[in-house]
Formats: structure tokens, sequence, C-alpha cells
């Protein structure tokens, strides 16, 4: 869905200055701290914890299932840990991963999916937060076995990386609540349009690719770029821009957010992050052949078929995302 550089200009920034402060304190150390890094240790996961109101939160009881344990690379099971990476600085992104209403945990959907993934397998799970580039630095030293960070599985990412997927790939569509336009599988429907796209990002490709297209055709519309997510939506908010097109967890959130304000959003379609031929996924990321990719799979699919995976995407209004099956190295994006 996107470049390894563009989570930043992708997804919201939607914490304040102090949380993105507690955010880089914590993010050597790992912040995954406090009971919710604790608990899979006992058989409890909180999922949509310390959330400020993003999400709905749920305890799940979450018991070891030992034929799937059996199934992790010896070192990671004599460990007793999974070092979970998650690529949140500097600024959070809602509803994926950011620090929580607390100042000290990484709350989100992913985070918690690992956490979920991690008591499964009967690990206790060490989330380290840090910049998207450094995740993947950390599974490329070892530093880091597994990251649930919002990684659309890709051609080129499966030749160093090997994926679990865990969430469909999908772009959104977001406007004004009162605005009539839809996107119904169209991108004819952008003409005219003024639309805010990041830069650098799998959707920025997507978006200029379509402007070729009806350029070919004698019509056109407008690409518009911000330097950030609240930057967009407030040109969204002044009608300076009619689309925003960005991930869909990001308009989610924001929908969410806006519901009760004077300016409401929102979703007027989807797209999937990797194109009209194949539905994009998102997938848990390990080094390839490391062999956490099976048991990772494994263990996504025993919460698939035990509701608690779907109540994990409920929690952080991401239900639509939801896959019926986790795939180890399934197509992706070329």
């Amino acid at each position: 869905m996107r470049r390894r550089s563009s989570l930043r200009t992708r997804l919201v920034r939607g914490l304040g200055a102090a949380t993105a402060a507690a955010a880089l304190a914590s993010g050597a150390a790992g912040c995954g701290g406090g009971a919710a890094a604790g608990e899979p240790a006992s058989g409890r996961v909180t999922v949509g914890g310390v959330s400020n109101d993003v999400a709905r939160q749920a305890e799940l009881n979450v018991p070891v299932v030992e034929s799937l344990r059996a199934q992790l690379p010896a070192a990671v099971r004599e460990r007793g840990e999974l070092v979970i990476g998650v690529g949140a600085l500097p600024d959070g992104v809602p509803p994926l991963a950011y620090v929580g209403s607390d100042r000290q945990t990484l709350t989100g959907a992913e985070p918690d999916l690992g956490r979920l993934v991690a008591a499964t397998l009967g690990l206790k799970p060490v989330v380290r937060n840090s910049t998207q580039e450094d995740v993947f630095a950390g599974i490329d030293s070892g530093r880091v076995d597994v990251a649930f960070t919002n990684v659309s599985v890709t051609e080129e990412r499966k030749k160093k990386y090997e994926f679990a997927s865990y969430r469909r790939d999908e772009l959104g569509f977001e406007v004004l609540k009162d605005s009539a336009w839809n996107f119904g599988g169209d991108f004819r429907r952008l003409a005219g349009r003024n639309v805010a796209v990041g830069s650098g990002t799998q959707q920025e490709r997507i978006l200029l690719e379509w402007q070729k297209k009806l350029q070919a055709e004698g019509r056109d519309f407008n690409v518009k770029y911000y330097p950030d997510a609240g930057s967009t939506h407030l040109a969204l908010r002044g009608k300076k821009v009619d689309i925003s097109f960005a991930p869909s967890p990001v308009i989610a959130y924001h929908a969410t957010r806006t519901a009760s304000g004077d300016a409401p959003t929102r979703r007027a379609g989807s797209y999937s992050g990797a194109g009209e031929s194949l539905q994009g996924l998102i997938g848990a990321t390990a080094r390839k052949d490391s062999g956490l990719a099976k048991p990772v799979a494994a263990a996504i699919n025993h919460l698939i078929d035990n509701g608690q995976y779907r109540k994990l995407l409920a929690a952080w209004n991401l239900s639509e995302e939801a896959v019926t099956i986790s795939e180890v190295n399934p197509p992706g994006l070329r």
C-alpha cells in the first residue's frame, strides 16, 4: 500500500505534543508497557485499552495453544518473548498504533493484535515502537522478531521478508458528510475535483495513473499535497479540497472523531491498495526464513476461528478490513 518511508504522510497525526514526546521517550526501550504488556502471561489481553475514546475496550481470555507454540523456532520458544515491532514514531498513527491516554502504553489495532498472537503462542509480548524505517532495520538486524505495522505484502518485499496476512489493504475516499460525491468504483468521477493525497504513497501512485488516463480523455482533476494528515483534514473542512484519498483506517478514525463536530466526514468508497486486479493485504512481517510466518499465521487463524480477531477489529472500528484467513506469503503487489 505504500513505500517504506511513507507511513508518516499517510496516517493521522492525532496526538498532542505531550503524547508525541512520550512516544519518543519510550520508543527505544519499547513501549508496550503497563498492564497491557503483562496480561498475556495470565491469559488475558485488553484490546482497545487507554485508547482516549478511539476504541471500545474489551477484555479477552487468550489461552496458550500448545500445538501452535510447538511450531515456533526453538530460539524464540525458549526465550519466551515475542519482540513486536511497531512504527508509530514520531506522532502516533491512530487507530493503528499510538501512545495511549496513560502517556506510556502503546495502544492501537496493530500492537493489540501482536499481543493476542503472542498470548496464543505462550510468549510475553515485548512491543518496540520506532519509526517505520527503523522497524525494518530492526527486523534485518534481528532486534525485532515480527512487525505489526501496516505493511503491505509486495512481491519485492517477499524477496527479503516473510508475511502472515491479517487485514485487507484498503484505501478510501473521505468527503464531508453533506457531500453527494461517491467513488462508485469509477475513477472518472474524480474529474473536476480537488483531491488530496500523501506524497510518496501507494495511493498517490494510483491517483496519478488515473489522472493520466483522464487527461488522455481530455478531462482532469487537481492533485493537492499537504504536509500531514491534520493539514489535509483542515483543507477538507475548509473545502479547499473535495476529497481525501488515504488508507481506510485513517478515514474510519477521522470519521469517528468528527461525527459530533460541525464538519463531520464520511467514507465515500474504497479501493484495493494493490490495484483493481488484486486485493491487497497487510501482513505481519518477519525476516525471510525466520520460521515465524507460519506459527504467526496459525495463531491469527486460531483467533479468527474463535472470534477474537473480529472482536479486535470491531473494537477499533476496522471490521470492514477483516480477512477470513491468514495466509503465509500470499500474492502481493507487483
